[in-house]
């Protein structure tokens, strides 16, 4: 009778050592997507930093071949589509899309003209809240921050 005893496989795993590797598994998840969440965050601020620039130089540009800065109510389309009083408006536009990009967060792109700042016109993106102010990912990105 001992020697049956002896003879006996064990087979699967206990109770405690499936929970032991489910906690150990949960542990590394949440270690994981943290540091996805904060390179995502990361990288719409970049793209959105990228856009601005693209968007400043492209009303740049638009002064130089117009003589005149885009007015608030014509705001960002005048690089899309032609104003009325514009005669050498480039065929094609001044950006490489037929759109307006949107933002890192999918929100529009603010153009005002002569902002506090003292400059001719800034763009911005009202950040990750999509409102005026706002700290960390919730701030405001300018076209003329450096």
């Amino acid at each position: 009778m001992k020697e049956n005893r002896k003879q006996q496989v064990r087979s699967g795993f206990t109770m405690v050592e499936l929970m032991a590797v489910l906690i150990i598994l949960g542990l590394l998840a949440g270690v994981v997507v943290k540091s996805f969440v904060g390179q995502v965050d990361k990288a719409k601020v970049a793209s959105t930093k990228a856009s601005l620039k693209i968007l400043a130089s492209a009303i740049n540009e638009y002064h130089m071949d117009t003589g005149r800065w885009p007015d608030e109510s014509e705001g960002l389309y005048v690089l899309i589509e032609p104003p009325s009083d514009v005669t050498n408006w480039p065929i094609g536009g001044y950006l490489e899309t037929t759109e307006i990009p949107p933002d890192g967060w999918g929100n529009e792109f603010v153009y005002e003209q002569y902002p506090e700042s003292g400059k001719a016109f800034v763009v911005k993106s009202l950040g990750a809240d999509g409102q005026e102010g706002g700290e960390g990912y919730d701030a405001d990105l300018l076209s003329t921050d450096p």
